[in-house]
Order: structure tokens, then sequence, then C-alpha cells
């Protein structure tokens, strides 16, 4: 199946391409508006204005706004697959080190583009709500298991530490770089250049991973 035959409406029809590009257009808008409002300040009202339709439409789509931020959750989580895949790249030598600067760099263009939204079902998940946080795992997860994976094989090779988990350190490497991601820029306002922040976040993935200095 397709994605474009799984996009249903809240009837249950399936979405036509004019539907889906109506759709789109609401999700757009609902990412836009993310930007300058909060989730629990953010209306349908606003969300129908700013496409240039009614609330009637959006409810034909979303039961509420909540519902849209959602979808726009699970989508910026399908694209950590690339993010993810650069886990797979060679860890040993010179090229261990390229290979964590490609993952810290590729994360915080992410979160750039994605900031809004990111920074919305990260609240949404702290606050308890199991939906958001489902999505988040389910995302962050396909980076986490890979650097999991990397480590154990180091640690399986005797460079890393016996007596760390490869999970947990797999997991806390992706939670410095979310938290990087997200206050970045306030980091660079006090003088650390990106280069700077890339190059130093790369290097402690890199010998987190490898147990060796670059």
């Amino acid at each position: 199946m397709s994605a474009d035959e799984e996009l249903l409406a809240i009837d249950g029809r399936r979405l036509g391409r004019r539907a889906q590009l109506t759709r789109r257009r609401l999700l757009d808008a609902t990412a836009e508006l993310l930007g300058s409002e909060g989730i629990l300040d953010l209306t349908v009202v606003d969300i129908a204005r700013k496409v240039g339709t009614s609330p009637a439409t959006f409810y034909q789509y979303f039961q509420n706004v909540e519902e849209a931020v959602l979808a726009l959750s699970a989508e910026v989580g399908d694209e950590v697959q690339s993010l993810a895949e650069a886990v797979e790249g060679r860890w040993q030598g010179a090229k261990g080190l390229v290979t964590a600067r490609e993952l810290v760099d590729g994360f915080l263009d992410y979160w750039d583009q994605h900031r809004a939204v990111l920074r919305t079902r990260n609240l949404a998940a702290q606050e308890g709500d199991v939906r958001f946080r489902d999505v988040r795992n389910q995302a962050l997860s396909q980076i986490t298991d890979r650097l999991a994976a990397k480590v154990a094989e180091f640690k399986e090779a005797g460079k890393v530490a016996a007596d760390i988990n490869a999970y947990a350190a797999a997991g806390a490497l992706v939670a410095m770089m979310e938290r990087m991601g997200a206050y970045h820029y306030e980091l660079e306002g006090r003088g650390v250049s990106r280069t700077a922040m890339v190059e130093t976040i790369a290097r402690i993935v890199h010998q987190t991973v490898t147990g060796t200095k670059a």
C-alpha cells in the first residue's frame, strides 16, 4: 500500500489528490504557526485562516490541533532514517571521526529544519502524552539502536570498557545531541561557533562509540 493510499479522512474515506493537497496545506500551516504559538494557544481557526479555508475543512482531516501536530511529529520522525543510516558508516580509524561529524552536523540541521515541531513533540512527551512519547521514541530509536550496536562491537573488541552498557551509552549520546540541537543557538550566542560545537560533540560521540581518542 502506498503512502497516498493510507491517507484517510476522519470518516474513513480515502483521500483523493485534491484532498491530500488540502491536508498538506493544513499541516504546513500548523508547522509554521507552531513557530510562534504553543500547542495550547494554537486554534483550529488560526490554522484554517492561515490556509484560507474554514474550520469545517480542518475537521474533515483532524479531530483537533493535537492530532495535526501528532501527524507532523510522525512525518518528522520518519526523516530520522537518513541520520540513522549515517551511523552505519565506518567508525574505525580516521574515518570514524568523519562519520561522527556527519552524524552530529546532520542532527543539528534536522533540528534547525523542524525545530517548532520537535520542540512541541518533546514538550508534550515530557508532560506525559503517551502518543507523542511513542512517536519520539520510535524516531530516536532508529539512531539509538544503531549506535548501541556500534558500541557493542567495539566493546566486544576490547576497545570500550566492559562495565559500559552499550544501549545506555547510545541513549546518552542521542539525548546529548537532542539537547544540543534544541539549544545550540543559545550557546552560539555565548561565543561557541557551530563548527566548534559540531567538532566537540563529534569527538565525544566518537570516543564513546569507539573507546579511542581521535
